[in-house]
Formats: C-alpha cells, structure tokens, sequence
C-alpha cells in the first residue's frame, strides 16, 4: 500500500511540475484555427486583457468570428446576406465591428454586443456603408459609406451616423481607425489624377479635417490607426516613382515619420496596420513579415524576435492590431501544423504583478497554490505568473499573494 501510495505521489508531482513549466513560459503563440468548414482565417482586433479576438474567417464566403479563450471560434452571423468581415474590437471585448451583407446584397456596418448583430445604417443619400474602427468604450464607430459616384467617411456617435466629409478639391474620402477616446478618426482624402484618385491620410478632430504632413517622394498615403488620445497615427505611403518600396509611416502631431522597412524586404515594402495606445509600439508587415516597432529597437521581425514559438515552418505574416498597452498582438499567419493561413494572438509578457490567480481562470484556488509551491525557489526571467510579484524568484512573497487573496472569484 505504501509503494502504491508513493506511486501516485511521483505521478502528482511529475504532472504538477509538467503543468508550473507550462506555466512558466509568459510569452506565447496561440493558432486560432478556423470556422467550422473553412480554410482560412485572420485576425483584426484584440480585447485589452488579450481573451478576445475579432476577424474573418472564409468558409467560400468571408464570415466574422468573435475567438475567446474559453468558447473558441464563433460566427457572428450575417444581416441576412451570405457574408461577414470583423474588422475591430473595443478595449473591454464588449463591442465587435464590421460589415456584413443583407439578403438584396446591400453591405452595412454592423455592430456586434451581448449576443446581438445591429446594423450601423448608411446615410440618407447613399446606399451602403462599412465600419472599421471602434474606441475604447465602444461608444464610437469608424467607417465609410458608398454613395452612387463615391466614398465618404462617416462616424458613428451611439448608433447615430454623421458624414466627416473630405478635403477642400478631394471628391471622397475613407475612414479606417478611430482613437482610443473616440475624438480622433483616421483615413484618407482622395484627390482626382490620371488613373486611380490619389490618397492623403487624413484626421478628423472631431469633426475637423488635417491633413497629414507627407515623407518626400511620398505623396500618397493612408492612415490606418490611432492611438489612445489620437496624437499619434499611423499607416503607410505609396512612392512617386511607383518603383520604390512602400512604407510604413508614424504621425506625432501630424509630423511624419518614416519607419522603413525590414532588412531584405522586396518591392512591397511595409504597412503599418496597429498602434498601442501611448503610440510607442506599432505593428504592421513588411514584404509578408509581421514585424513590431518601437523608437529603442527599430523595426523588428517579430519571426525572429520569438522563433522560439515558430516550429516546423510556421511563420508570422502580417500583425495587423495591438492592445492598448502593447502585449497582445494579432494578425494572419500560416500555421504548419494545419498547413493554412490561420489568425494568431501573441502575448509578448514577460512578466505582469497580479493577484495570485496564476492559471487565469478567474479563481484563486488550490491549483494556483500548487503552480507556486512546485516552483518554489526558482529565480530568474520569464519566470511566467508563478512569480506574482515579478521580482524574479519565487519566494515566500508570491506564496502568501496566493494565500491571501485564496477563495476569490471561486
């Protein structure tokens, strides 16, 4: 009885200690697979807390999908039409926005809360609309309405649709980003030329159009985000010369800053799609390399920043959002695994202070306890959330975190 009795205690303690190095490692890579029947799928927007995600997945038809941790993939439906894009998320994982089609073939803007799809409408003099941003409460909507000769750029206050209108000589403009407060919208005037109408990214204050100051050489660009107060935006432009790569640009007070692009990049060059809500990191893809920028490191391949969660070819093709305070990271890659082009969320902690729930299920438990009872002693970095405290060991400290916020949430 006692040997069986030993048995069992090397088998607990294998598991718990298998289940604290799982644990260990903060930073991770999470495949988000696709919609039931689908092959494809990519990721638009992330909660602030990282457990909600928003983009389209295409089964024939493009469908917007909420993805959380708990539940997985969901289809947010349709307004009776046979498609759907996701395009942004609030900061609190409440409201979903996007666009989707009614049965005459009609596209809205949509918003997604609580279970319900609501069409965003268009206005009175044009025939279908789209949404592209949401701030951070969810209370302000970005996006575009079509009209019978054009595009013009909209936002949504509660529900209500109000046209930004475009810049002196333009003939449309397109809204994409909103910021963080909802006062700053962020998009593109465009202006008549030979061929394709020219683009000037643009920013609504309010209801107040600036253009943004252009790189020279670049005079057409778009601008795709905002950060949390709007001062700074970011987006890309289009070289004179039609030769030279694009790239990425960042607005501080409407001054333009050119970001490059990565080391060996071909013709594209690189977009800015994302920017954390004290504009210091931006994210984006580069000749079909997601990347992360901040002013200390440049622009970086975030392949190589965390091949260690890359194997067997996988790898990270675009980022196309960032959470408000930097962390999570979203965007379309191919996963190897399932030989597709799937969506993926990165957490790029190394290490956040928090309250003793180690395994993030909303309880401090028994098995939060265990986490940090099996990892007592160890010191160094990434050390993952059995170091509550961040101080880099796991001490008496981070055991009496657990014990006296034991029982909450449970």
């Amino acid at each position: 009885m006692m040997a069986q009795f030993g048995q069992y205690r090397f088998a607990f303690a294998v598991s718990a200690t298998l289940a604290t190095t799982a644990l260990s490692v903060a930073q991770s890579l999470t495949w988000l697979g696709v919609l039931p029947g689908a092959y494809q799928s990519e990721a638009t927007g992330v909660s602030a807390d990282g457990r909600v995600v928003v983009g389209t997945s295409n089964i024939g038809s493009p469908r917007a999908f909420r993805w959380t941790r708990e539940d997985g993939m969901q289809d947010l439906g349709d307004l009776g039409g046979a498609l759907s894009f996701g395009t942004a998320i609030s900061a609190d994982g409440r409201t979903l926005v996007g666009y989707t089609s009614d049965a005459q073939g009609r596209l809205f803007g949509f918003r997604w809360r609580d279970g319900q799809m609501t069409s965003l409408g268009a206005l009175t003099s044009v025939l279908w609309s789209e949404a592209y941003g949401v701030s951070a409460n969810g209370s302000v909507i970005s996006g575009h309405a079509w009209g019978f000769s054009n595009f013009t750029a909209v936002r949504w206050d509660n529900g209500v649709i109000r046209n930004l209108g475009t810049l002196s000589g333009a003939i449309a403009s397109r809204a994409w980003g909103v910021s963080g407060d909802g006062r700053v919208v962020v998009g593109a005037a465009f202006f008549p030329s030979q061929g394709f109408p020219e683009a000037r990214a643009v920013r609504w204050v309010n209801t107040t159009i600036q253009q943004l100051a252009a790189i020279p050489g670049y005079r057409r660009s778009w601008a795709f985000a905002a950060s949390s107060d709007g001062s700074v935006v970011v987006g890309y432009a289009y070289p004179d010369d039609g030769v030279s790569p694009s790239i990425s640009i960042r607005w501080v007070d409407g001054q333009a800053q050119n970001l490059g692009w990565l080391p060996m990049s071909g013709a594209d060059g690189s977009i800015a799609y994302g920017v954390s809500g004290d504009g210091a990191i931006v994210v984006g893809s580069s000749d079909g390399r997601a990347y992360r920028w901040t002013q200390a490191t440049g622009m970086q391949n975030l392949n190589t920043v965390y091949a260690s969660l890359l194997a067997d070819g996988s790898r990270l093709e675009s980022a196309n959002a960032v959470s408000p305070d930097g962390r999570f990271i979203v965007g379309r890659g191919y996963n190897a695994a399932t030989q597709r082009t799937e969506a993926f969320l990165l957490d790029t902690a190394t290490c956040i202070t928090h309250n003793g729930d180690v395994d993030e299920n909303g309880c401090i438990d028994d098995a939060d306890l265990l986490a940090v009872l099996f990892a007592f002693g160890q010191a160094g970095q990434n050390l993952g959330r059995v170091d509550t405290n961040c101080d880099g060991i796991i001490d008496d400290a981070d055991l009496l975190t657990v014990l006296f916020n034991f029982g909450q949430g449970c």
